[in-house]
């Protein structure tokens, strides 16, 4: 997938998108950062992507430098790869080829990134409170955005803008996937099954899915969307320990067992080691459209 260059100016077309976070107003580029007319300022990073997160609105918590690092070599390595198909070929069915895309949680914008090659003149735009993740991000795909902000608030961008809203394993903001959505949108999400990385929960500790997870995604969106599609994906991966201890240091998990405990726990499974890879992909409409 073509990289972008680190240091560049957001597009004309992510100006479109994009409000100020402060008032109603778009923003614009002014000496190396964005203003708004009310003179609002966001300096624009020299890795490339943009921070509107100020004071209160920073985020509790964000991904770490490790987990980020970790996140980027387990994807590289193509283990999660026919998620990443799934997401594509979906992507190309539900929206037009110049579609705009959010990204909420984007992480290292790798399924956006994977989204936009199916999408030959979309654009993208990824939102995360990470800095280690948004400055992968802002590098992923040549027509991917990358912005900071915590997602569970009300987002920097104006109303109807997007054609598709990814959610990959992050928080899920129904209101504003609503909001932000043109007339024919979708949003596209994914959640593990509880079948997902069961193999390695009894002997490194990791937490389980909620096997209710499904009908409780169904609750939360309830109220602004209607299901349209459901897919399930599975299989088995094989991994080296190296992937082992990237794919829990990668994930929340990782705050659960210290680093030797891990090394120590992964050096005692069989290698290579077989995990299942289980998902279920899912469509919504929004609601009043």
């Amino acid at each position: 997938m073509p990289s972008r260059p680190d240091r560049r100016l957001p597009s004309d077309r992510l100006l479109t998108v994009l409000t100020c976070p402060l008032c109603p107003s778009g923003l614009a580029p002014a000496d190396g950062a964005l203003r708004c007319a009310d003179r609002h300022s966001f300096d624009i990073a020299r890795h490339g992507y943009v921070s509107l997160l100020t004071g209160r609105r920073r985020a509790a918590s964000a991904d770490s430098a490790d987990m980020v690092r970790s996140r980027a070599a387990f994807l590289r390595a193509g283990h999660y790869d026919p998620l990443a198909r799934a997401l594509a070929g979906l992507a190309a069915e539900l929206a037009p080829p110049d579609a705009t895309v959010l990204d909420a949680g984007s992480g290292t914008g790798h399924y956006l990134a994977t989204v936009l090659d199916a999408l030959p003149g979309a654009m993208g735009l990824g939102l995360d409170s990470s800095a280690p993740a948004l400055r992968a991000a802002a590098r992923a795909h040549a027509r991917g955005e990358a912005v900071g902000w915590d997602v569970w608030q009300p987002w920097p961008v104006r109303t109807g803008c997007a054609d598709l809203v990814l959610n990959v394993f992050a928080p899920r903001n129904g209101p504003e996937f609503h909001r932000v959505l043109g007339p024919h949108g979708a949003l596209l999400v994914v959640t593990p099954t509880d079948r997902h990385l069961g193999e390695l929960r009894p002997s490194l500790g990791l937490l389980a899915v909620d096997p209710r997870k499904e009908e409780r995604l169904s609750r939360t969106l309830a109220a602004h969307f209607r299901p349209a599609h459901t897919e399930p994906l599975e299989y088995a991966m094989s991994l080296t320990p190296e992937d082992v201890t990237g794919l829990v240091t990668m994930s929340p998990a990782a705050h659960h067992v210290c680093p030797a405990e891990l090394r120590r726990r992964v050096g005692e499974l069989p290698a290579p080691v077989r995990v299942t890879a289980s998902f279920v992909v899912s469509v919504y409409r929004p609601k009043g459209r």
